[in-house]
């Protein structure tokens, strides 16, 4: 499947809450690709959360609540 066909579900520039998300989603069976966008030396930029289009809306209802 290409990237084209995958919907951005969440964004963070905290490695560890895109991680945790991740492992949400892979505990109901949803999968989900982590693209990092942070440069390596600053640590600036976003890791972004993708899911396929048919999951978008149960992907998002399972992270809601990861960011308080």
């Amino acid at each position: 499947m290409e990237r084209d066909e995958w919907t951005k579900i969440y964004s963070t520039n905290k490695l560890y809450l895109a991680k945790m998300a991740q492992d949400l989603l892979k505990a109901e069976e949803i999968e989900a690709v982590l693209v990092d966008k942070q440069d390596s030396f600053y640590h600036f930029g976003d890791i972004e959360i993708y899911v396929q289009p048919e999951n978008t809306i149960r992907a998002k209802f399972v992270i809601k609540d990861l960011e308080l």
